[in-house]
């Protein structure tokens, strides 16, 4: 985590996924929950290859800590979602109906 001289602190974390599909679906689910505090929250999500960048800057460590955790359950979420219903799923489930 960094802070600036204008009192924002700054944590980056790299979450990695099966594949960039999965990335990807990850940012789409995750972006389209705004910050309850976008004043004094900036969140930014991008893509690299298989992997989910996010970067936060807030204006205290309390909601630094806060956004991450929230982030981090949302990760949670989806990856467990894409691990019961994605691709990986649907061919383990055919493979089980077929067999």
């Amino acid at each position: 985590m960094t802070t600036n001289g204008n009192k924002w602190h700054t944590i980056t974390i790299r979450v990695p996924f099966l594949s960039p599909a999965h990335a990807s679906i990850a940012q789409r689910a995750i972006q389209v929950d705004k910050e309850l505090q976008p004043h004094a929250v900036k969140r930014t999500l991008t893509v690299e290859g298989d992997v989910l960048v996010a970067t936060f800057s807030t204006l205290t460590l309390r909601l630094a800590r806060l956004t991450l955790n929230g982030f981090l359950e949302n990760v949670d979420l989806v990856s467990r979602t894409l691990m019961e219903f994605g691709d990986h799923a649907a061919s383990a489930n055919s493979q089980t109906q077929l067999g």
